[in-house]
């Protein structure tokens, strides 16, 4: 794949940047965020799904792996036939009693290599499951990290809310106080209480997206979604900006799961063609029973015997109408499939950080603004209501300035929100800190055992 040799929207920064770490998530800052991280790995039933299929994984290459060895039984048998006839005719058809035991041996030998191909393909195949527990892991961490950090927005622009609908409703007392003494007119009035309303009938969909969250958080602990998993923080504060090594792009191959799983694929769809090309190959069969009798015939005992059967057996394909050829096509079509979807992968995976690292540069640019929108507002708004006291400017300026407070309030606080979304999302795409050396430190690397 060809791969540049750095991010094109990576920024140079002199301040020290964050690595990625398996805890990522404590870099936020945040006292709250890796407990419920903590948690989720432990008790999220995603995990526990992917723990499974690596062991399903595991027995299935277990099983392919014993195609290579012989199989070994026990055979054991005991007969006994016994007729009234007289002794004369005993001797053509006697009593007897047959005691049997031995072992059976049955082994195919892999001339051709196709059950070692088939080994190799099974723990390619264990292998993207062991890389899957890891993607899994990495899915339920940041969507830990996004519900926080919405419940956490979802809060603040409660409170900003509900202190916004506060003043507004003592603006309109206010305004009814002086419509009484005949300084404010009952537009005036009715428009105040109007703003008030219109502010109040958004408190209820911000609440929803609270409650929901919470519903959110509590599935992805494995608890129970009745019970509120974290409290609300009135002084939950928004991590500051950071720098994120990214590291090259072709590092991408070892630290996202999903590229190890990709690849893990592909070598196995590679060794199940090596296996379909041995069925043109012969088959060596060898078969064996040894073991000892004990016989009677007619009350007469004969000393125990052993016996033995060894058979080799060669068999080879002839002509069969291309259904191997058929079958050879058809796996090279899912090896060239599993190929072709590694390279999109790869693609996807640098798009993922190169958009995450455009996004969080423009999005700090745009919360720098914000927060200096907010400060001016706030100080026109002081402003405002001073002069608004004084009678020196009407209710609808003073109202405009409100809104516009609150526009800027919200949207700086959806900023923060979309900016620590952009840091999960970054470390999401930088893989977290996966690497298959921490699987496997003595795996062999799957180029070096898939057929060419």
């Amino acid at each position: 794949m060809p791969l540049a040799a750095s991010f094109s929207n990576e920024a140079v920064s002199s301040s020290v940047a964050s690595g990625l770490g398996d805890s990522w998530w404590d870099g936020f800052g945040d006292a709250t965020l890796p407990q419920l991280v903590n948690e989720a790995l432990s008790a999220n039933q995603d995990v526990a799904i992917a723990l499974q299929r690596v062991r399903q994984a595991r027995a299935g290459a277990d099983a392919q792996a014993s195609r290579l060895w012989p199989t070994i039984g026990v055979q054991a048998a005991a007969s006994r036939s016994q007729s009234g006839v007289p002794v004369s005719v005993k001797q053509g058809l006697p009593d007897m009693r047959a005691l049997r035991a031995g072992l059976d041996l049955a082994w195919e030998i892999d001339l051709a290599g196709g059950a070692r191909a088939a080994r190799n393909a099974a723990q390619a195949d264990a292998f993207a499951a062991v890389a899957g527990v890891h993607g899994a892991r990495l899915l339920v961490a940041s969507e830990v990290a996004r519900q926080y950090f919405v419940l956490r927005s979802a809060e603040e622009r409660l409170r900003i809310m509900q202190a916004l609908v506060a003043a507004q409703r003592q603006t309109a007392v206010r305004v009814e106080s002086r419509w009484r003494e005949g300084q404010a007119s009952a537009f005036d009035l009715d428009r105040a209480r109007a703003e008030a309303d219109a502010l109040d009938a958004q408190l209820p969909a911000l609440r929803l997206l609270v409650g929901t969250t919470h519903t959110k958080l509590a599935v992805l602990l494995g608890r129970n979604p009745s019970t509120p998993v974290v409290h609300a923080d009135n002084t939950f504060a928004w991590p500051k900006a950071r720098a994120i090594t990214t590291g090259q792009p072709s590092e991408l191959l070892r630290r996202r799961p999903d590229l190890a799983a990709a690849e893990a694929r592909v070598a196995a769809e590679a060794l199940r063609s090596a296996e379909a090309r041995a069925q043109w190959w012969p088959k060596l069969f060898l078969s064996a029973l040894v073991g000892r009798q004990d016989l009677r015939l007619n009350a007469l005992d004969l000393a125990p015997v052993h016996f033995s059967n060894v058979a080799l057996a060669l068999a080879a394909p002839i002509f069969n109408a291309g259904r191997i050829d058929a079958g050879i096509l058809a796996q090279s079509a899912r090896a060239e499939e599993a190929l072709l979807a590694w390279q999109k992968s790869v693609l996807v995976a640098v798009q993922e950080v190169e958009d995450s690292l455009l996004v969080r540069s423009q999005e700090a640019e745009r919360n720098a603004a914000l927060a200096l929108t907010v400060e001016h507002r706030r100080r026109s708004l002081r402003r405002a209501e001073s002069l608004q006291r004084e009678g020196q400017i009407d209710l609808l300026v003073l109202l405009d300035v409100q809104r516009s407070v609150l526009a800027s309030e919200l949207a700086l606080s959806d900023s923060s929100l979309q900016r620590a979304m952009a840091d999960i999302q970054l470390f999401k795409a930088l893989g977290g800190g996966f690497s298959l050396a921490q699987t496997d430190a003595t795996r062999t690397p799957l180029a070096a055992r898939t057929p060419q």
